[in-house]
């Protein structure tokens, strides 16, 4: 078993109000953002978890919420100084910040381009004014197309937009046109993916009114369609790019790589191999802000080392969202389970026969048929 590549994903909880959608641990703003008193803490909560990954190079910082364009360039910058005073970051190592479009202007663009930010994920999701009402969106259709200007011409690495289908009232026209709106931005990656309602939202209480089933899978066909004729490759099931833009961070994620996790409610997964029994251990900070700035305790709310026979199931949750083949030898490596054991070459022998998976003496490949029905093919792991 070896430790795969880090990354560090950073938790920002707080938005100026909570989307109807949304089931993200994020908080409407209700009186000033701490975001000093915020970031102290952050870094805080970073001292205490470098313990756990000794000497490893972090290739890529996630800053995720919430909406963490909240933060003035000053936090920003605070932030991301602390990191690198306290951890070895990759020369060529990828940077995101998560951006509403209701948030930003061109100064902000720049102010987090010179403390260290290289790529900027907008959270769009339409571009027609309607739909972004009845998604509770705090921007209109005109922002979006501005903040995305504003990421062409800040000199950034990479930007991604964020793009919903399956929207209330949305036709399969509709779909197709904000699709279309948002290639022409040309963005080197988008995230374009079907709303879906969850447990504990406004819309799982109050559900809207959303396109049936075929409409659906029209949509996703023909979207799918569009985007590879405009260059973009999907390379994992909501991800696309234009060739060499992958996002870094999400790659490592899915190929089972390890994460700090810091802010509240953050998840991490480490690898711990200076031990004679190798073990993954999982970790979740506290979740709510006045919880998580409590000096009284400590901002890990859980952690617990997974279990060998869970295994199997949470490396192939992640790796088969991939389009890409799956090498055998990241499984032993990171996984430290023999690919020729008995519970392994059964699974394998059930997906291949439903034709889900196909086998070559080095990969394993998730086929379209897999893809499709990927909770099923999920379900033979557990």
């Amino acid at each position: 078993m070896i430790a795969p590549p880090l990354s560090l994903y950073i938790h920002i909880p707080w938005c100026v109000q909570k989307c109807p959608y949304c089931d993200f641990n994020s908080h409407g703003l209700k009186q000033d953002l701490p975001e000093l008193e915020y970031v102290a803490h952050l870094l805080d909560d970073l001292s205490q978890d470098i313990k756990l990954v000794e000497d490893r190079k972090v290739n890529s910082i996630f800053i995720g919420g919430g909406t963490p364009s909240l933060f003035s360039v000053e936090a920003m910058g605070k932030l991301l100084k602390g990191v690198s005073d306290r951890v070895e970051l990759s020369a060529d190592a990828e940077v995101t910040l998560e951006a509403n479009p209701g948030t930003l202007e061109t100064n902000k663009f720049l102010g987090f381009r010179q403390a260290g930010i290289n790529r900027i994920s907008i959270g769009v999701q339409s571009f027609q004014q309607d739909k972004l009402k009845s998604l509770g969106r705090i921007h209109d259709d005109k922002q979006a197309q501005v903040a995305a200007s504003y990421a062409r011409d800040a000199g950034l690495n990479s930007f991604n937009l964020d793009l919903m289908h399956g929207l209330p009232q949305q036709s399969m026209e509709d779909a197709l046109s904000d699709l279309s709106t948002a290639i022409q931005q040309k963005p080197p990656h988008l995230s374009w993916y079907q709303l879906t309602i969850e447990p504990n939202t406004q819309f799982h209480s109050k559900p809207p009114v959303l396109p049936d089933d075929e409409i659906l899978w029209d949509i996703q066909t023909q979207g799918q369609k569009l985007l590879k004729e405009s260059g973009y490759e999907q390379y994992e099931i909501s991800g696309y790019s234009l060739p060499g833009q992958q996002c870094r961070h999400n790659l490592n994620y899915w190929r089972f790589g390890d994460y700090i996790g810091i802010g509240c409610g953050a998840h991490g997964k480490i690898t711990q191999i200076g031990s004679d029994k190798p073990q993954i251990l999982r970790t979740v900070k506290v979740k709510h802000p006045k919880g998580y700035m409590d000096l009284s305790r400590p901002y890990t709310d859980q952690q617990w080392f997974v279990e060998k026979d869970e295994l199997p199931f949470e490396f192939f949750m992640n790796r088969l969202r991939l389009v890409e083949p799956c090498p055998k030898q990241d499984f032993e490596q990171y996984t430290g389970i023999d690919r020729e054991s008995a519970q392994i070459q059964g699974i394998f022998a059930t997906t291949i026969q439903k034709g889900l998976i196909q086998e070559s003496a080095t990969h394993w490949q998730v086929t379209d048929l897999g893809r499709r029905y990927l909770n099923s093919l999920l379900e033979l792991f557990v």
